[in-house]
């Protein structure tokens, strides 16, 4: 699903802690910690909160040949236009 090199790289962008993250998955920073240093491998379900936490923010995940990471930023909200006087 995304390695751990993936999880460090969206993190980065979007300038999170371990801590921002595990509370945005609801899992424990425990569980990112161990993830990101490779030491134990989260459970499926636990991979897709932590995606799905990730894609709300705009995090897009790349596959294939080379794994990767992209932000997709929110446009601000345009200006409401004034009615003429």
């Amino acid at each position: 699903m995304i390695t751990a090199a993936q999880c460090r790289a969206a993190r980065g962008l979007l300038n999170w802690s371990q801590q921002t993250l595990a509370t945005q998955a609801r899992v424990g920073v425990a569980t990112i910690q161990n993830f990101e240093r490779e030491v134990a491998a989260p459970r499926p379900a636990t991979l897709i909160v932590i995606v799905q936490a990730f894609e709300r923010e705009g995090i897009e995940f790349t596959n294939g040949d080379a794994p990767g990471v992209r932000l997709h930023v929110k446009a601000p909200p345009k200006p409401k236009k004034k009615p003429p006087r």
